[in-house]
């Protein structure tokens, strides 16, 4: 942008078009709504309907029953889509992740529920492997190494039953090389052409995962092997340009950042470079933080998050993963 022939003050004062709430509205660069927020949802294989997480104040595993009820009260609000991340049971785990392989598995069993009941609620399904790891990463192990050729294999059927259960959209975030490329090519020759790939392009090695490893059960049992192997070093902003193009050219039909709020700058650079449909995933630390300062009384949650889900929509993504979805719907709802 040139700015140099724009007319100085007191001739420009930028402060009339602050000066009252429709005038603010009026020429807004950014805009949120409802249709903007996807709601992942943690899922277990229990009676219990609502297990609350405590690190993540506000949000439970719910049981496949209570997965209805909540995806109705999220569809009612106008949310399109939610992304599934099961809970499993410790003697379902093992060190091959063999439970993502089995098609009647509580997240394969909760897409058929989810688009029996709700049809038209788009359904998000991650592929990877740590909910299924005794060891918690998300591929597979061998000598405290993870195996980034042989994991294809099993990152490739698991996509296949999601995409036979009936998800919409499946979501590798295991960040394997090649794995867009190998999962496209399995869900094509399987007839399931049409099922989207959303790519975690830019996954990052960050210390912001930390409840939401609490809420799957796997953060206790990481050892030697380290992430930062394969999830991005937080250093890098060029690397994630890397990674984006190539997952685009393997069939990405979409991109995630992740996590949010400290990678503005990578949603910014992807969506501009690329054009791409680019979202965002708004992770447990940040959600938590948010509501940890809002019970101490430091900041407002409600003004707070809305700030957050427009700083996102400034940044250039097309939509947002976020915990709070269903409040911040209810907001929109209520400002509307």
């Amino acid at each position: 942008m040139n700015f140099n022939n724009q007319p100085s003050y007191p001739q420009t004062r930028l402060r009339r078009n602050r000066s009252q709430s429709w005038i603010r509205k009026l020429v807004a660069e950014n805009n949120l709504t409802i249709h903007d927020l996807i709601w992942p949802v943690f899922i277990h294989d229990g009676s219990t309907k609502h297990v609350p997480i405590e690190s993540m104040p506000g949000i439970y595993r719910l049981s496949l029953d209570a997965l209805v009820e909540e995806a109705t009260k999220a569809a009612n609000l106008g949310i399109l889509a939610l992304a599934l991340f099961p809970v499993i049971e410790t003697d379902k785990k093992d060190h091959h992740g063999k439970e993502a392989l089995n098609p009647n598995n509580l997240c394969n069993r909760a897409i058929k529920i989810l688009k029996k009941t709700i049809p038209e609620m788009g359904v998000i399904c991650d592929v990877a492997l740590d909910p299924y790891t005794s060891h918690g990463h998300d591929g597979l192990l061998e000598n405290n190494i993870i195996l980034n050729d042989e994991t294809l294999e099993i990152l490739g059927k698991q996509a296949l039953y999601q995409a036979e259960a009936g998800a919409d959209i499946v979501a590798p975030s295991d960040m394997m090389d090649g794995r867009v490329g190998y999962i496209r090519k399995i869900l094509d020759e399987a007839g399931y052409e049409n099922c989207l790939i959303m790519s975690y392009g830019a996954k990052y090695a960050s210390n912001f995962y930390g409840p939401f490893r609490d809420a799957l059960g796997s953060k206790s049992a990481l050892g030697k092997a380290d992430k930062r192997t394969y999830q991005m070093d937080p250093a890098n902003s060029h690397e994630a340009l890397r990674e984006i193009n190539l997952d685009i050219n393997e069939g990405a039909d979409m991109v995630l950042i992740k996590p949010g709020m400290p990678y503005l700058d990578i949603v910014s650079r992807v969506k501009s470079t690329f054009h791409i449909p680019t979202f965002v995933y708004q992770v447990s630390g940040e959600y938590a933080m948010i509501k940890a300062a809002h019970e101490k009384g430091w900041l407002d949650e409600k003004s707070t998050m809305l700030e957050s889900m427009m700083a996102f929509k400034r940044a250039g993504a097309d939509g947002i993963f976020t915990y709070a979805a269903l409040s911040i719907a209810q907001w929109l709802k209520e400002k509307i």
